[in-house]
């Protein structure tokens, strides 16, 4: 018999990044305490931006066209 986990992988945790978060909040957004611990972590991502639509990326004729138009030399 196997003892429970064993013979399985187990997923790599990564810490949660507090002293961004709390720089986020309290520093940038200017939040309370009070007001930035009440936060659900829905609430927090909103406020920072992470259900904002991403930028469109540049493609490689784009980078191609401004290469001919500012070249360097």
């Amino acid at each position: 018999m196997r003892a429970a986990g064993e013979g399985t992988e187990r997923a790599a945790t990564v810490a949660f990044p507090w002293r961004a978060a709390m720089h986020a909040g309290l520093g940038l957004l200017r939040l309370d305490p009070d007001d930035f611990w009440r936060l659900s972590p829905r609430e927090f991502a909103a406020m920072t931006g992470a259900f904002a639509p991403a930028a469109p990326r540049l493609a490689r004729a784009g980078l191609e066209t401004l290469m001919q138009a500012f070249p360097d030399g």
